[in-house]
Formats: structure tokens, C-alpha cells, sequence
């Protein structure tokens, strides 16, 4: 399909564990977006999440959840565990003397692509991903007042390597004109 011209700026390609280099530079040439499900990828085998050889191109993927009966389906454990593979895999390349490693992901990376990545994955780049004035916004208020992540020492830290579902404490989301609309909205407190 690369080859034909066939993949666009409008495809998500989801896992790409089993793609060669030049597979994956056929999406990024493209325009296309990706996402890993890592929880999933790893448990089942379907291969080794490509984070880094996508990062190494320029893209930068987005978080999603896949098979939610086997794995925790929550963004928390999503970017917990692609951040900590990456960092694994580095720390190894290091430890076994490899030269030119590249940087490991920062914590506000992995809220990027649970967040803006998300949102361009899915063409709502220009209405969603960030809080920026004249955009839709959903907010998601989070508890910093609980023993798993006490004390909050790095804001953005804590939400990817401490948080988990318990710390959700308001979820907020922007009005919308109908009653089935709206039910695609929930609040927890």
C-alpha cells in the first residue's frame, strides 16, 4: 500500500510491532498517525512496541487500549508502561555499552500523547488536546491528596508514574446539544 501512494495523513496505524523500517517510514512519509496499546502488545506477544523507532523518525505516537477484558484499560497504565519500556530498553543499551542512545521520554511527553497525539490521531487537533481558548474542552480533575502519590513533588510526574484511577476525582465535560450526546458524558466524584 506504501508503495502504491494508498496510506494517508488520515490513518492511524495501531501496534506496528511486526513492521520493517521501511514500512514504518512509509507512515511517516505519509502523514499517517500511530498508537500503542503497550500493556497489550507486550502480554499477548504481539512484539516489541516500535516507540523508539518511530521516535527516531519524527512521529510521535498516541496511547490507546486495546483488549480491555486481559489488560487495565486506563490511560494511566498506558503511559506508565510505554514510558518505563523505553527507559528499560535504554538503560540496557547503555549497560551493554552502546554508544549514541537516544534521550529517554520525559513524563510531560507521555501526557502529550495521551492528550495532543490523542487528539491528532483522531483529526480533533483543532478542537481538543490542549486547554487553548476557543477549543472543546473535557477536564479531568485529579487528587493530589492521596498516599500513592504523596508528596507531590513533580505535578506532571506523579500523574504518569503514580496516579492511577483512584486519584480521578471530577471529570468535566464540554456541553452538548443533545440528551445522546450528552450521555457520552460522565462525572465521577
Amino acid at each position: 500500500m506504501g508503495r502504491a501512494k494508498l496510506l494517508g495523513p488520515d490513518t492511524t496505524y495501531i501496534h506496528c510491532t511486526t513492521l520493517s523500517d521501511e514500512e514504518i517510514q512509509m507512515i511517516v512519509d505519509s502523514g499517517g498517525t500511530f498508537s500503542l496499546a503497550s500493556p497489550v502488545e507486550m502480554m499477548m506477544g504481539h512484539g516489541m512496541p516500535p516507540t523508539q523507532r518511530f521516535l527516531d523518525r519524527g512521529l510521535r505516537p498516541s496511547l490507546s487500549i486495546d483488549v480491555e477484558t486481559n489488560v487495565p484499560n486506563d490511560m494511566f497504565t498506558q503511559m506508565r508502561s510505554v514510558i518505563s519500556l523505553q527507559h528499560a530498553l535504554l538503560f540496557d543499551a547503555k549497560l551493554n555499552g552502546k554508544g549514541n542512545v537516544p534521550k529517554p521520554l520525559t513524563t510531560r511527553d507521555l501526557i502529550e500523547f495521551a492528550t495532543i497525539e490523542g487528539a491528532r490521531a483522531n483529526g480533533l487537533l483543532d478542537k481538543a488536546g490542549t486547554l487553548t481558548p476557543g477549543k472543546e474542552a473535557d477536564i479531568i480533575m485529579l487528587r493530589t491528596d492521596r498516599p500513592n502519590i504523596f508528596p507531590v513533588n513533580d505535578p506532571i510526574g506523579a500523574v504518569v508514574w503514580g496516579m492511577d484511577t483512584s486519584n480521578v476525582d471530577s471529570v468535566f465535560c464540554r456541553w452538548q446539544s443533545t440528551q445522546a450526546q450528552r450521555s457520552n458524558c460522565s462525572m465521577s466524584i
